[in-house]
């Protein structure tokens, strides 16, 4: 027992001094916060890292590339110099126009030179396929250069891409006054597996409408093309509900001029390449804007290119829009999105065989989903025998009155 417990009153417990910390917490937390601040600054002035640690992207490009290591050990000149010398060496031998990009690895601090042709297609020296080379791929002769990419353009012999990149059918003489369906199937490029479902198993003669946002989407769409399929590119436009509805990235807005809307227009149209025209995605705001839309159409009709309509709003004034600006123009009869179950595309097909009957030609809008995908492969198979002629989308364009 302490002494203290002897000394007090019966009946109280006597009061045990409290620990007392040798500095105080205020001053304890500077000390840590300036204790981490130190290591920080002394990781910083020992660690290798050229970017500082801010995020980095390493991307993995065919081929050998010269690095500063390499070079310097075959000229035993210092690093910049034996950079430099094989930048001048790879300069030399890059096509006309090219462009070298020196490329620093954040992990060891080696640098790659990656010559990027006039074309925009990243190479390090080592032999590759032109992208021309692929069966399904763009003519370069209707491509130009921008600062977001390839944009399509009309040749210098007059082709316009809308003609250049169509793929008519052969109509049979006893078949030439049957009922026309042209049939687009959109929202492709998001999932692989129903994309490449789409191109495998759709006849040609059904159009095939890609988002901007796949990552392989120049070698998707030339494989659809090589196919036999026409495409569209789906620009995403400013729905009622925007930005609680947002269709993606590049957006074109009511909100913004119309000088910025053609730039992200044209960001939109450098993704892929080898398609007819453009085709909106979702824009029920939008597509309701005639000052919106006109820059827009300007910019389609400047370019050769055909512009669709999915039919989804009853506000659109598109076509007076397209029209007014001498740009060749469709829209659809019959649209079903993605979340519809799958009796509803039975019944969008009825409707869609119901209307060609009745004026001699319908187009369909149906957005893509696995289902859906199977549904029209067998509808499609059986057209010919109802007496349908199936063809694509730039069969049933409204034409461009003649200049």
């Amino acid at each position: 027992m302490a002494a203290d417990d002897l000394d007090a009153p019966l009946g109280k417990t006597p009061k045990r001094p409290r620990l007392k910390l040798p500095i105080a917490l205020p001053q304890a937390i500077a000390g840590v916060l300036g204790l981490t601040t130190a290591i920080a600054i002394g990781w910083m002035l020992i660690a290798r890292d050229p970017y500082g640690g801010q995020p980095v992207a390493v991307v993995a490009t065919p081929g050998s590339a010269v690095k500063t290591a390499e070079a310097k050990a075959a000229t035993g000149a210092p690093a910049n110099a034996a950079v430099d010398a094989a930048k001048s060496a790879i300069a030399a031998k890059a096509p006309p126009g090219s462009k070298i990009i020196t490329i620093t690895d954040g992990s060891n601090g080696a640098v790659q030179q990656v010559v990027v042709p006039p074309n925009g297609a990243a190479k390090t020296g080592a032999t590759q396929q032109s992208p021309t080379d692929h069966p399904g791929a763009a003519d370069s002769q209707l491509t130009e250069s921008s600062r977001h990419g390839s944009l399509p353009k009309i040749a210098a012999d007059g082709r316009p891409p809308a003609q250049a990149y169509a793929q008519p059918v052969t109509i049979p003489a006893g078949k030439i006054n049957e009922p026309r369906i042209a049939l687009i199937v959109g929202g492709l490029g998001v999932s692989a597996s129903t994309t490449d479902k789409a191109i495998d198993t759709l006849p040609g003669p059904v159009t095939l409408a890609f988002t901007p946002y796949s990552a392989d989407l120049v070698t998707v769409a030339a494989n659809a093309r090589a196919r036999g399929h026409e495409l569209l590119l789906q620009a995403p436009m400013e729905p009622f509900d925007y930005p609680d509805n947002d269709p993606g990235p590049q957006t074109l807005l009511t909100t913004l001029s119309g000088r910025e809307n053609v730039d992200r227009l044209r960001w939109l149209m450098s993704r892929m390449q080898g398609y007819v025209g453009v085709a909106s995605l979702m824009g029920a705001r939008f597509t309701a804007s005639d000052a919106a839309l006109t820059p827009v159409m300007q910019e389609l009709a400047h370019r050769g290119l055909i512009y669709v309509d999915d039919g989804s709003s009853p506000r659109s004034v598109a076509a007076q829009a397209a029209g007014a600006q001498n740009l060749p123009f469709a829209r659809a009869d019959v649209s079903l999105d993605a979340v519809s179950a799958p009796n509803d595309v039975d019944h969008a097909l009825a409707r869609l065989e119901l209307k060609a009957r009745q004026t001699g030609r319908a187009t369909g809008f149906i957005n893509a989903t696995p289902a859906a995908v199977s549904k029209i492969a067998d509808w499609a198979k059986t057209a010919a025998g109802r007496g349908f002629v199936l063809v694509p989308v730039s069969m049933v364009v409204s034409k461009p009155k003649s200049s």
